[in-house]
């Protein structure tokens, strides 16, 4: 045995000293609303890619995304650093001179729903987009075919939005409503990995999608996030902007893959100037590296358990709800009848005031529950967003339900069935007290 092999055998047994599982005791034991689930293959691979010293996107890299892309249903996959990233390069890709009359321009419109997480919608902002803000459905807390429909005006040139906490929104309908009206579709799918729509994974009827593998989501590389698509000229358009916005291909490390990398004029450099260095994109360096790579690639090993497990969780925790008669004060989550969930979070609903919110969530902090608020509640209301140029749609009556007294508590899979039983107990008996004094 080389020293290398050494060194990757003795990762599993380090794994199992220090990471050991703790034995839960109610009360004491954090459950957080979401986390990470690793073992010592994911360790070993961290060891084996930092063995190399390669560093920045490497064979790992290669092998993660065209894993990944089967995996996703899709023909390209590009890894970059965040979830964030993935929405940015998504976006920007959409700005690219090389579409034409179909490239998005400062001015444009996208709708959105109002109830979500900032970097959704933030690159569009960025960009000098104008967001049309939509309401959202009670039970499912996604936009809706009849909302976007309502939504579209003459400068609408994009939906983006997000299938919240792993629950789907329509996304056939409103891929059809946005071919109809020459719209680009981005499927932000960060937190639903593995969801399906009509036995097809979510991010498939998009023309690009996204997902991220932050340490809170299905599978995780630590930081790091990846952009999805089936068209070669979009994947060529996101793969400029992810690396510099070079017009060169080469992977990192290598040169001349067109074979004739001093045989190029464009712009108004002079012939022959080193393709490695003509940008037809003004990009950014999104990648990520090898190590996170690495740890994707035995991570999504791991992925189909993963999502089973969200949804036993999901399905354990409604069922204890249920039978302690949670419905007296919640709203439970639904679901489209075409929709299998791969579930992020097990989202409540107060049922009118009677029950203080941020009462509840410091009680349950107390007893060691985790909680999370639906990221921005209603973004129109966010400091930030203030002053905006926007577009609103309606009222949204449902967003704002959703902004003052809805929370989300966790089904990831380091959640077994003895933690979520208390989880459900404590929910319903704090309720209960409150209720009655």
């Amino acid at each position: 045995m080389n020293k290398r092999e050494q060194i990757l055998a003795l990762a599993e047994d380090y794994f199992a000293e220090q990471f050991a599982a703790r034995e839960f005791v109610p009360g004491q034991t954090s459950l957080p609303a979401n986390g990470k689930v690793l073992d010592a293959s994911d360790l070993r691979n961290l060891l084996d890619s930092s063995l190399d010293m390669w560093l920045t996107a490497g064979r790992f890299s290669e092998q993660f995304e065209r894993k990944f892309a089967a995996y996703w249903g899709a023909r390209f996959s590009l890894l970059v650093n965040s979830g964030s990233s993935a929405n940015l390069l998504a976006f920007a890709s959409l700005t690219s001179p090389t579409l034409g009359d179909r490239q998005l321009r400062p001015g444009d419109e996208f709708i959105t729903p109002a109830a979500g997480f900032p970097t959704t919608v933030n690159p569009a902002i960025q960009h000098g987009l104008v967001p049309v803000f939509v309401d959202v459905d009670p039970k499912t807390h996604n936009l809706t075919p009849e909302g976007v429909a309502a939504a579209i005006g003459p400068k609408t040139r994009l939906v983006m939005a997000a299938h919240t906490l792993g629950n789907p929104f329509d996304s056939l309908a409103i891929s059809e409503l946005c071919k109809q009206h020459n719209m680009w579709l981005v499927e932000d799918c960060c937190d639903a990995l593995g969801a399906r729509l009509n036995g097809e994974h979510v991010g498939n009827r998009g023309d690009l999608s996204t997902c991220s593998f932050y340490p809170a989501h299905h599978i995780t590389t630590g930081e790091g996030g990846a952009v999805m698509t089936s068209r070669p000229y979009l994947k060529k358009i996101a793969e400029s902007f992810r690396d510099w916005g070079r017009d060169c291909y080469c992977a990192p490390g290598c040169e001349d893959t067109c074979g004739k990398r001093y045989g190029w004029q464009m712009g108004e450099l002079p012939e022959g100037y080193d393709h490695k260095y003509i940008y037809s994109h003004i990009g950014y360096n999104l990648k990520a590296t090898d190590m996170q790579a690495s740890l994707g690639l035995s991570q999504l090993q791991r992925l189909d358990d993963f999502i089973q497990k969200r949804r036993h969780n999901f399905n354990f925790l409604a069922s204890a709800l249920r039978r302690r008669g949670a419905e007296d004060f919640f709203e439970l989550p639904g679901w489209l009848p075409q929709a299998e969930p791969s579930w992020f979070g097990f989202l409540l609903t107060l049922k009118g005031e009677r029950i203080s919110r941020p009462w509840l969530l410091e009680q349950l902090g107390q007893r060691k529950i985790g909680t999370r608020l639906l990221f921005g509640g209603n973004l129109t209301k966010q400091p930030a967003y203030l002053a905006l140029p926007k577009r609103v749609v309606g009222d949204l009556h449902h967003t704002n339900i959703t902004m003052k007294r809805s929370f989300y508590v966790g089904v990831w899979p380091g959640l077994n069935d003895e933690m979520l039983d208390y989880m459900a107990e404590q929910l319903v008996e704090l309720c209960r007290c409150c209720a009655t004094r």
